[in-house]
């Protein structure tokens, strides 16, 4: 059942793969701190499949019609997954220099881009350094949390 724009009787759209959308979007905590938001300010422009919402939050999108507000309560699981002890490792001091400007000075906290040798590019975060090296979680920031993903769909294009 298709919804209706009653000024035109025509079929409302609807967000598929590849659309572009102008939205408010909110993710917080499982306890309501934002993490992001867009409703205070500008409504954000993007086209799914483009890496700019993570994959978990674009499949919440599919299917809802122009106008749609919804807000959805993702696990872990179903949002950034569970964290893994294994994406937590020690980095020597080489490969670090070798991904840093020069001179640059790190603070425990800071998120780190490293080359990938296939040419992309990962980041982790900085939770120890020393002489030798340092220690990063390349988990995301949010897996193993709970978070909360409020849409309002503005336009569908």
């Amino acid at each position: 059942m298709a919804l209706e724009n009653s000024m035109s009787n025509l079929p409302l759209p609807v967000v598929t793969h590849g659309a572009y959308l102008t939205l408010h979007y909110r993710l917080a905590t499982d306890d309501g701190v934002d993490i992001v938001t867009t409703f205070n300010d500008s409504p954000a422009t993007l086209q799914l499949g483009q890496g700019q919402l993570a994959q978990p939050l674009e499949a919440c999108l599919l299917g809802l019609p122009e106008g749609a507000e919804r807000t959805f309560d993702l696990g872990a699981d179903a949002a950034f997954g569970q964290r893994n002890p294994e994406l937590v490792q020690r980095v020597s001091r080489a490969m670090l220099d070798e991904n840093s400007q020069r001179g640059e000075e790190y603070v425990i906290g800071d998120l780190v881009e490293f080359a990938a040798p296939s040419g992309g590019r990962f980041a982790g975060v900085l939770k120890e350094i020393d002489a030798d090296g340092a220690l990063f979680d390349f988990n995301h920031p949010l897996a193993g949390r709970a978070v909360k993903f409020t849409v309002r769909i503005i336009g569908i294009l």
